[in-house]
């Protein structure tokens, strides 16, 4: 068997020229539709139109010219049958034997800000996906391209036999099968949006890999890393790589789990993450003043971490970062002084972000995870707390002072892994408890941490209390204050507690558990 026939219709035009020209060369006859016949046509390609192998005009402003026996005939044949030889030949109809085809560009019109509900639909392809699936199912006989980054082989190939192997079709088939999956995945997501419905009956999701990592969590996983189409350019799909080796596995979680955490200031803040928790957090008019409060809170924890930012890194900041073994920092940007510090340390990654939604702006994403067998959806956790959202609980009111401590250390508890406990003092995290079986049990190991700091700290709970104890293990090390949601059946033991010591109590009525 050999290439005779191509049929090719792209809306991404890049390269089409030079292959279908070398395509004609090699003696295979080029069929095409609309646009990409004109374009052929005018480059001096040899080209037939659609028309005259369907015997019928382009209608509809273009919505029907593929949808016909004459084509789907030349792509469902199969060669090998002599029914279906007999059937071709009575009917007068030809094989195809190569398709070339790309999509209308729905990703890409949803993705502008003013696309209205009309130019959505339009983009929707019809004619497109049913000649790459039929061509894919009939791939025994017939090479399908969907990417502009297989013509280079399909030509290889052809030049040396005539035709592909079958070992490239079937990986071609394959990757028209998952092209057209994703494309119908964010068909179906932006009118299940459209509707307000989701979490839809079926839940289809796509994503498009950034690359593949060295290795998962451990040396002996594979992994890879993927991002969601449209994905928002505060995100770490959305950064770019100033320096530095490639990320990890492992950097992209920590990395994410110190965005996520420094998005919740609108003030300069500066978050130090290990193993996906907080080991320091600090506010401050700049990020010099943000990043030594950070440092400040665990200069021990936080070396080998990761640093985010909310503010460009200037090169007062750099000269104190270049200072210990960070393996990412991640910015909006970096001034060039301070790039010229950061990029003497060979290894260090830089990221910079695109425009940070902080504080309340912040908008809520829904976040899948993978089980054993399926996966669970949420939204993601934006939930932002106004003082006017507290209920001082105790008979002492907590002073302005330490109001702000406690809404400072409410916003980074939430990201905390539960069981969490977090001391705040001076704009800065002075000791953080994590991922403990029992609360008690994280608020002793944020009170070691915290050392003689404890003394005048406040005191953030992702949950509530069960019971008086960890009220009672703060006040005794030194804590004035806790914000915590409340809701116990034993809220009373805890706030006698604190009554008995003199510490001011607030529930937010929201809980941030963290698993």
């Amino acid at each position: 068997m050999s290439i005779k026939r191509a049929l090719v219709s792209v809306s991404d035009k890049t390269g089409i020229v030079d292959f279908c020209r070398e395509l004609s060369q090699l003696g295979v006859e080029i069929i095409s539709t609309g646009g990409t016949k004109n374009l052929l046509a005018k480059e001096g390609v040899p080209v037939i139109g659609i028309s005259d192998v369907t015997g019928f005009p382009e209608i509809l402003d273009g919505r029907v010219k593929t949808l016909h026996p004459a084509v789907h005939s030349g792509l469902l044949a199969v060669r090998d049958s002599e029914e279906h030889q007999a059937q071709m030949k009575e009917l007068g109809l030809d094989y195809i034997d190569l398709v070339v085809v790309n999509l209308y560009p729905f990703q890409e019109t949803i993705a502008k800000p003013d696309v209205t509900y009309e130019d959505a639909i339009e983009n929707i392809d019809i004619g497109g996906p049913t000649m790459l699936r039929s061509a894919a199912k009939n791939h025994a006989f017939v090479s399908v391209v969907v990417d502009a980054a297989d013509y280079g082989t399909v030509l290889d190939e052809v030049r040396a036999g005539g035709d592909t192997t079958l070992e490239t079709r079937k990986r071609l088939a394959a990757k028209v099968f998952r092209h057209t999956a994703a494309y119908d995945a964010l068909i179906s997501d932006y009118l299940s949006k459209v509707n307000g419905d989701p979490l839809p009956e079926r839940y289809t999701v796509t994503y498009e890999k950034i690359q593949d990592l060295r290795y998962g969590e451990n040396p002996h996983q594979k992994a890879a890393f993927y991002r969601k189409p449209l994905a928002a350019a505060d995100t770490l799909t959305g950064a770019e790589q100033l320096h530095g080796k490639e990320l990890s596995y492992n950097n992209i979680n920590d990395a994410n789990a110190a965005l996520q955490i420094v998005k919740e200031f609108e003030e300069p803040a500066v978050v130090a993450v290990k193993h996906m928790n907080p080991c320091g957090v600090g506010v401050g008019a700049s990020v010099l003043e943000a990043y030594q409060k950070a440092y400040e809170a665990d200069p021990v924890s936080i070396f080998g971490g990761i640093v985010a930012a909310n503010r460009i890194i200037d090169a007062d900041t750099a000269m104190l970062l270049k200072e210990i073994f960070l393996e990412i920092i991640l910015a909006p940007g970096f001034t060039d002084e301070a790039l010229e510090i950061l990029t003497k340390k060979k290894n260090i990654r830089l990221l910079k972000l695109g425009g940070l939604e902080l504080g309340a702006s912040r908008s809520s994403q829904f976040v899948v995870t993978s089980i054993d067998g399926g996966m669970i959806v949420q939204e993601s956790d934006v939930h932002s707390l106004k003082e006017s959202d507290l209920t001082v609980v105790t008979d002492r009111k907590p002073t302005d002072a330490e109001l702000k401590q406690l809404l400072f250390g409410w916003k980074v508890v939430k990201h905390v892994k539960s069981n969490a406990i977090v001391l705040a003092k001076d704009d800065m995290t002075v000791g953080v408890g994590a991922g403990q079986m029992n609360r008690v049990g994280a608020a002793k190991i944020a009170i070691e941490q915290a050392g003689d700091k404890v003394k005048g700290s406040v005191l953030a709970s992702d949950a509530f209390f069960p019971m008086g104890d960890t009220v009672e293990a703060a006040a005794k090390a030194g804590v004035t204050a806790i914000i915590q949601p409340g809701g116990s059946v034993k809220d009373e033991e805890s706030i006698k507690v604190a009554n008995e010591y003199g510490i001011a109590m607030v529930f937010t009525g929201v809980r941030h558990f963290k698993h």
